[in-house]
């Protein structure tokens, strides 16, 4: 149990965005490419918690004196350093082979950047303040890459755009919750906490969030997706959208439940509705 702790198999949701391609792509009915994006999607998973291990070790001292990272396994003392290092190396290797399934060894190129990044990201680039956060926003980036990789479909750089400032914004929501930790027990849970308050991080939502929005409009109405998709509705889905980021910035704001944008998504029914209300309006005009 403690093992699977470190894994953090809650957190593989967010590697769901190696799925992107394949809705955007139109190949929701491909099996083929299906078999592909979940081959990449258990391989990014073993990668990320090759990474999570890798972070907590890192973190250890830290997450001790962390109000809710003190129960992590680590910090906790229930699994040791080396036990931890030891799984990292078993998921790097079979997340790096697990590509070899397909034959596509550029997925497996796309894996070791995720890693290499992350690694760096872990032993130093988290300490300096918005690096981090870009860093994560990367990530996930990488995840829609890998995604087009395994299964040959290109894509549109307004989804490689999208997916950086969506994302960017929740790693900005989440800090925010590190300032509040900060401004209340007077203790920054990370190195770089310092370098941020609630003015900056507020503005910075408000930012990725707008941008993200005039981002996702043009991309509804620009002339190349309409003609690829042949239909000049897709604006309708901006609802969503607005609505999503809204009931996010009140989560995050009034709320101030940001911590855990995963937990935050998978426990809030509305955010699943509009999710749900998105993906379904979204599939109707464009594969109907």
């Amino acid at each position: 149990m403690n093992i699977l702790k470190i894994l953090r198999p809650h957190q593989w949701v967010k590697n769901t965005f190696i799925f992107i391609p394949l809705f955007f792509g139109g190949s929701l009915f491909d099996m083929a490419d299906w078999t592909s994006s979940l081959v990449a999607f258990v391989a990014f998973s073993f990668a990320a918690s090759a990474i999570y291990s890798i972070n907590d070790i890192v973190d250890v001292e830290a997450d001790k004196k962390h109000p809710k990272k003190c129960k992590r396994p680590i910090a906790a003392g229930l699994v040791s350093k080396r036990q931890a290092s030891l799984l990292a190396i078993i998921l790097a290797i079979a997340a790096l082979a697990l590509p070899f399934l397909l034959n596509n060894w550029m997925l497996s190129v796309v894996i070791a950047l995720y890693l290499a990044m992350n690694l760096c990201y872990c032993i130093r680039l988290k300490h300096y303040a918005i690096i981090d956060v870009c860093i994560v926003a990367l990530g996930f980036v990488m995840r829609i890459v890998a995604g087009g990789v395994a299964t040959d479909i290109v894509l549109s750089r307004w989804i490689v755009m999208m997916t950086f400032l969506l994302t960017l914004f929740l790693s900005f929501a989440k800090r925010r919750d590190d300032v509040l930790i900060m401004n209340e027990t007077g203790m920054a849970p990370r190195k770089n906490t310092s370098r941020y308050n609630l003015t900056f991080i507020n503005q910075a939502i408000t930012i990725t969030g707008g941008v993200m929005l005039v981002c996702y409009i043009m991309y509804t109405v620009s002339p190349e997706v309409i003609e690829r998709f042949n239909s000049p509705n897709l604006y309708m889905t901006s609802f969503f959208v607005i609505l999503g980021l809204l009931r996010y910035i009140q989560l995050t704001v009034v709320d101030e439940r940001s911590g855990e944008p995963t937990r935050l998504v998978l426990s809030d029914r509305l955010i699943q509705l509009i999710i749900a209300g998105w993906i379904i309006s979204f599939a109707i005009i464009i594969y109907t």
